[in-house]
């Protein structure tokens, strides 16, 4: 299986359009590859809480649009990322898209943990309340947000519903760089599933962003990283080795304090 992980920056200068489109154009360029993701809040900025209000959308505006054409186009699905998503009750939701080869909308994700303790996206956002899995023809993808990466509760609740590969999409600060690559690797070793793991680059109202998108084995083992710049990740991949890791090293099996799949409060 082909990955390509958008590893886009954020440019403050960058109208939300102009970087739109530009990245439904890195999307475009990655046809041949099984998965393309992009990162967390790429349209506005993870960081940049003051836009989020004025740039929030509909779950089926304009980000999701352009966003299901390049997946159609490219032939690949799409892990676009996370935006700003206003509910009809105007709540305020990280929420991100998956997209079929064919362009439709497999599946969305509001981001459960916020980020920010008493300011920023912890009190400006709704907290999602759902674990989202989706199945393509190789694996079963389990889908988290950046600070989830934080909470190991979530990924347990995601390989329990069948996710063999998951997926954090992230705009993580590089003051907390080392926090990053530990965490993505602990969460595959743990679960025993592949891990990718894609950052944004550039600056965020003042927040360096860590780069270094990172795709990790079942064992643990780093098959790729990014730098801190603006690319795109590209890495082969073999789907089946999450099952053949847990028949090798059957360490779930032993469990104990079992978290099964189930609707959050």
């Amino acid at each position: 299986m082909l990955a390509s992980l958008i590893q886009i920056a954020v440019n403050p200068d960058e109208s939300v359009n102009s970087r739109r489109e530009r990245a439904a154009s890195l999307v475009v360029a990655q046809r041949g590859a099984d998965l393309v993701v992009l990162p967390e809040l790429w349209p506005v900025g993870a960081f940049a809480y003051t836009a989020f209000a004025d740039e929030a959308e509909p779950l089926q505006g304009p980000t999701h649009d352009i966003m299901a054409k390049a997946a159609a186009e490219a032939g690949v699905w799409l892990h676009a990322g996370s935006f700003v998503e206003r509910a009809e009750d105007g709540t305020l939701y990280n929420t991100s898209l998956v997209f079929s080869p064919e362009g439709e909308r497999a599946a969305s994700y509001r981001k459960i943990h916020r980020f920010g303790f008493d300011k920023g996206e912890a009190v400006m956002m709704g907290a999602g309340g759902e674990l989202v899995t989706v199945a393509l023809p190789q694996t079963t993808l389990g889908l988290a947000t950046c600070y989830d990466l934080r909470f190991p509760e979530q990924f347990r609740g995601l390989i329990d519903a069948g996710a063999e590969t998951l997926i954090v999409a992230a705009g993580w600060p590089e003051r907390r760089r080392s926090h990053w690559t530990l965490l993505a690797q602990a969460r595959a070793v743990e679960n025993q599933a592949y891990v990718l793991a894609v950052g944004s680059s550039g600056t965020h109202a003042g927040v360096e962003q860590a780069g270094h998108s990172i795709v990790v084995d079942p064992w643990g083992e780093v098959l790729a990283e990014a730098g801190a710049a603006e690319e795109v990740l590209t890495v082969e991949f073999d789907p089946a080795k999450a099952t053949t890791t847990r028949e090798q090293f059957p360490a779930l099996k032993d469990r104990r304090l079992g978290l099964a799949p189930r609707r959050l409060a």
